[in-house]
């Protein structure tokens, strides 16, 4: 097999666009079992159910190579007679017996990754000059910076001396007793010279280009002896996630009819004919794991270890004792290891008590399309047994049916929803009430709900409104409870009212019995305005303990919200505003009524009155934060004041609380004294040293006597008034500290708090 590497670029550009079609196709198991139900998922995966009788001791299903590892993961074989001994396939020979076959993957690694995992394979490489040279590969190694590279791949600058940095590659060929050395950046092609790597190597290329991605696999499930056998087989395999949509057509008095249809696709490579189809709300966990490649462990090697010990050679001796008659060697009897014996057996599995009910057919013209005309793939059948209810059926037609309209009754009649949902795990499950028919390759629409709600339509303004050009405008919106038993996955929710289409919206998730918000169209007439301010600082007490007051601040952040309309209207107009939260620390100080909890934030209404063209409201937040205080910070004798005025303390807790607070009071008194005292001292202290450098200035100059007479009594007097000023500071000093004791030794046993938090302080 000749290899050219100038056309190795565009046959992985093919292999990649190749690789995007048809990744579903073809049915993941082909045998003699009738598929039953499908299950699909939200994740990406399906669950299918065949069943059937089989004759003899073998069933061989085949399997598609790309699905083996789900199936594997996931099949469950019961036989309602008998036991299922094991389950068998091939191993797939790429996977094992050639190392090379994992790097020769068309888009993966690189040149010299190829050669080097086929070390020991026969090759001819051609070279530039012409020259061929072959051998077998005995090893592949990077040089960089050598003489006659011709920089190979990734250069790059040399950072220290600016030169280029050349990578390249020495690829080492052994033919008989000589090795070839040749530069990879040399080689234009290499032919390989074993047949079955290249006959592997291309079929991994069909694979990757489409013709072998789908390859199938056989696999044999081992039944306990020839004879009939009733089976029923059960996997989970790849497969496309169902789609919801839904619709909501209003009516008067706050009536609305909700219904919900399931996008349900065949890709699987099998006509889908009767089967039971349930669709699953949630999130299980699914995954990819390699089942089907075998795998080794690396392990330590202790051959070492198991070699036969040697004594060390020592000289002999020469005894005088008597020598003692040795005691006869016994020889070894019996085995070291053995298996005792092996055998397999295996416990049976659960059989259904009976068969399936036998499905009830119906014509074509019985089948109902989502919208009412006709067509479709959903027919009825018998309900199977288990806990289960219809959500809604059609009701009996009319005698005299009227003409078809887009209105809430027409739409409600036209569609047939025969469901039953149940909980398993977290999970809801939705099951069709009638079998359904999907050929392969096709998607159908199956009808889950048709049912009455309660319904309003509202205003609701968004931060930023409705959109570029609509930064003012609120939305319009339909607001309704899923009072279904289901789980409404996100998806389109189309809005229809008076027979007409209104607008449509996207939902989110909504579990049974949440309320939903649907925006599906603008309203230009009305526009919505909003200011905000902050301010902060206010405190409040909650309790002290020994001395350690911990205190509640806020800072309050207020928003003004303004709506205005066009025209005065005729009735009270509610227009729901969606306020983002300050901060996750900001708490409401007063809920407006009517106020409902959202993710980040509150939907707050504000009603313009019948007649009126404009409405405001104030949404106040703010923030508490607990912190610790000493009696000794600032703001403490505040709180302490504040708490003597409350009215319902008691005179006993007065009189306790009065002198703490003059003693603080009259600390602080002392500490501003002091301050300053040492201010003063500390001026005093500044002229006295510049008094010095003048006298030092004059010390030798005989006609500054008068002058040096006057500064050195001013130096005095400066000196005098200091020590003055630090007599009182000790003094003071003095004082405080008894206060501090006093103090503290009231504190010592003083614990206090209120029924409620007292009032704030002020800023």
């Amino acid at each position: 097999m000749a290899i050219d590497m100038r056309i190795r670029p565009l046959l992985l550009l093919l292999t990649l666009c190749s690789g995007c079609a048809g990744s579903f196709r073809m049915s993941p198991v082909q045998g003699a079992l009738d598929l039953d139900a499908v299950v699909l998922y939200r994740n990406g995966i399906g669950y299918f159910e065949r069943s059937g009788n089989v004759s003899g001791d073998t069933l061989s299903i085949k399997v598609r190579k790309d699905q083996v590892d789900d199936l594997l993961k996931s099949l469950t074989v019961v036989d309602r007679e008998g036991k299922v001994v094991s389950v068998s396939m091939p191993l797939d020979p790429a996977s094992w017996s050639r190392a090379a076959l994992a790097t020769l993957r068309p888009g993966y690694g690189n040149l010299p990754n190829v050669l080097s995992a086929m070390a020991g394979t026969e090759i001819v490489a051609h070279t530039n000059g012409g020259q061929r040279i072959g051998g077998r590969i005995v090893m592949v190694e990077e040089v960089t910076n050598e003489p006659g590279s011709s920089g190979g791949d990734n250069p790059s600058r040399h950072g220290g001396g600016g030169l280029e940095q050349t990578r390249d590659h020495k690829l080492t060929l052994m033919a008989g007793p000589r090795m070839h050395v040749v530069r990879i950046s040399q080689l234009r092609g290499f032919t390989i010279k074993d047949g079955d790597l290249a006959m592997q190597l291309h079929r991994t290329l069909d694979a990757a280009a489409g013709e072998g991605m789908f390859e199938q696999v056989e696999v044999q499930i081992h039944l306990d002896d020839a004879r009939s056998h009733d089976l029923m087989l059960s996997y989970v395999v790849e497969a496309p996630m169902w789609k919801p949509t839904y619709r909501v057509v209003l009516a008067d008095e706050g009536r609305a009819l909700l219904q919900g249809w399931a996008v349900v696709d065949n890709v699987s490579g099998e006509d889908w004919n009767d089967v039971e189809l349930s669709l699953t709300s949630g999130s299980p966990i699914a995954f990819r794991y390699d089942l089907k490649t075998p795998r080794t462990v690396g392990r330590a090697d202790l051959t070492a270890r198991g070699t036969p010990r040697q004594a060390a050679v020592a000289m002999g001796e020469t005894s005088y004792a008597e020598a003692k008659e040795e005691a006869p060697m016994m020889e070894a009897s019996g085995s070291g290891m053995g298996i005792a014996g092996s055998g397999r057996g295996g416990g049976g599995r659960g059989s259904k008590s009976a068969k399936k009910s036998k499905r009830a057919s119906r014509d074509l013209d019985d089948m109902v399309d989502p919208f009412g005309g006709g067509g479709g793939y959903a027919v009825a059948r018998e309900n199977r047994s288990g806990t289960a209810f219809d959500i809604m059926e059609n009701e009996p037609a009319a005698a005299t049916p009227a003409a078809p309209n887009l209105n809430y009754e027409s739409l409600r009649q036209s569609t047939l929803a025969q469901t039953r949902a149940r909980e398993i795990s977290g999970l809801t499950q939705v099951t069709v009430g009638s079998p359904v028919t999907v050929p392969d390759g096709a998607s159908t629409m199956v009808a889950m709900i048709n049912q009455d709600i309660s319904a309003e339509q509202v205003l609701m303004y968004k931060p930023g409104g409705a959109g570029p050009g609509f930064e003012r405008n609120p939305y319009r919106v339909v607001r309704f409870t899923n009072a279904t038993d289901y789980v409404l996955e996100s998806g389109p929710i189309s809005v229809y009212e008076s027979g007409s289409f209104v607008g449509e919206g996207l939902s989110k998730t909504v579990g049974a019995g949440e309320s939903v918000t649907i925006p599906f169209s603008v309203e230009p007439s009305v526009g919505v305005t909003s200011t905000s301010a902050a301010s902060g600082g206010k405190m409040r007490l909650l309790k002290i303990v020994r001395g350690v007051l911990e205190v509640e601040t806020f800072h309050k952040h207020t928003t003004t919200w303004k709506v205005r309309l066009k025209e005065k209207t005729a009735q009270d107009l509610k227009v729901l505003i969606r306020h983002g939260r300050a901060s996750r620390a900001h708490e409401l100080e007063r809920r407006p009524e009517g106020t409902e909890d959202v993710d980040g934030g509150y939907l707050v209404p504000v009603t313009v009155a019948k007649g009126g063209d404009r409405a405001e409201l104030k949404i106040v937040e703010r923030t508490p934060s607990t912190s610790k205080l000493s009696v000794w910070d600032k703001p403490s004798p505040k709180l302490l004041n504040t708490l003597l005025e409350v009215s319902d303390i008691d005179d006993a807790l007065k009189k306790r609380i009065t002198p703490i607070l003059e003693a603080r009071q009259a600390i602080g008194l002392i500490d501003t004294k002091v301050r300053g005292l040492k201010k003063q001292q500390a001026e005093l202290d500044s002229r006295a040293r510049e008094t010095r450098a003048n006298l030092e200035a004059i010390k030798k100059d005989p006609k500054a006597t008068n002058l040096r007479r006057r500064l050195n009594k001013r130096l005095e007097e400066f000196t005098n008034e200091g020590n003055a000023l630090g007599r009182e500071v000790v003094e003071l000093s003095r004082q405080r500290l008894e206060l501090k004791i006093d103090l503290d030794d009231r504190l010592l046993d003083f614990n206090y708090e209120p029924a409620s938090p007292v009032k704030p302080s002020g800023k």
